[in-house]
């Protein structure tokens, strides 16, 4: 069973940091490359990191499978849009509907803040990412690259759904 908590402590920003380690360390380095990963994960995933975003307006959650956090979601309130910025589960359980069940509660959000789209960014070379997105609704809008700092650069399709 999938638990989904928001995350508004110091201990839940530091459990999605080790969690986003893992999973970015199992899933980006054949995408974008040792190096970036490790520059993306301190810039904007460590705690301090996740701890400014929600003071900036991003929710975090939390994602459980059998009381075992496995993933984490991350949304934005924007003027007609959420933006789903993070949705990532550990390797070890995808294919368990946990995305699914992931992507159902970020639309009751939308519809919750009364938004009639979602929008997320995806990386261009993420082929399962972009596939699964597409199964649950969403449409490719535009290619977008964006400079993280360091020489490093985001190459990005933006992906959005009607609600």
């Amino acid at each position: 069973m999938v638990q989904i908590l928001i995350a508004n402590t110091q201990k839940h920003y530091k459990e999605i940091a080790t969690l986003a380690d893992i999973i970015w360390r199992e899933h980006y380095i054949p995408i974008i490359g040792l190096p970036q990963v490790n520059y993306m994960l301190n810039k904007f995933q460590s705690a301090e990191a996740i701890k400014e975003q929600v003071e900036g307006g991003f929710e975090y959650y939390l994602l459980s499978f059998d009381k075992t956090p496995v993933g984490y979601i991350s949304i934005k309130k924007e003027t007609d849009t959420l933006f789903l910025s993070k949705l990532y589960v550990v390797n070890l359980h995808r294919g368990k509907n946990i995305g699914k069940t992931a992507l159902n509660f970020v639309t009751d959000k939308a519809k919750e803040y009364q938004l009639n789209r979602i929008r997320l960014t995806v990386n261009i070379n993420n082929i399962n990412a972009i596939k699964a997105y597409e199964k649950m609704g969403f449409k490719k809008e535009k290619p977008i690259v964006t400079d993280i700092g360091d020489g490093f650069i985001m190459d990005d399709f933006e992906m959005v759904k009607e609600v």
